[in-house]
């Protein structure tokens, strides 16, 4: 019998633990996703730009070509989409990366 009673306050429980986490699963919003935002300046060189986009944002070399063109020409663009954390990382390499060349290479963040 307390055996029997055990298990009934066991399953209720478990329950009640099943109950609560998918309450909070349900609840959650998606995160908020963020752009990050290369711009053009001029003395940053186009091959820079192009590593940069294909070491730290992972571009194929073609792909890399033209989104620089389109930073060249149009003065910005946005070269990824991310959660936060992953963004900022990406804003540090490139900084870092910019700094040890002693190009003012600018990256910037926004919301979706």
């Amino acid at each position: 019998m307390a055996e029997q009673q055990q298990n009934v306050r066991s399953s209720s429980v478990r329950e009640r633990i099943r109950e609560r986490s998918r309450k909070k699963t349900s609840d959650r919003k998606p995160p908020t996703r963020y752009k990050v935002i290369m711009h053009n300046d001029d003395e940053t060189t186009m091959d820079f730009v192009e590593k940069v986009l294909r070491v730290v944002f992972f571009y194929n070399k073609q792909d890399a070509h033209d989104l620089m063109m389109k930073i060249h020409t149009e003065g910005s663009a946005v070269v990824g989409v991310y959660d936060y954390d992953t963004a900022i990382s990406k804003v540090f390499k490139v900084q870092r990366m910019a700094e040890e060349k002693k190009f003012p290479l600018r990256l910037t963040v926004e919301s979706l």
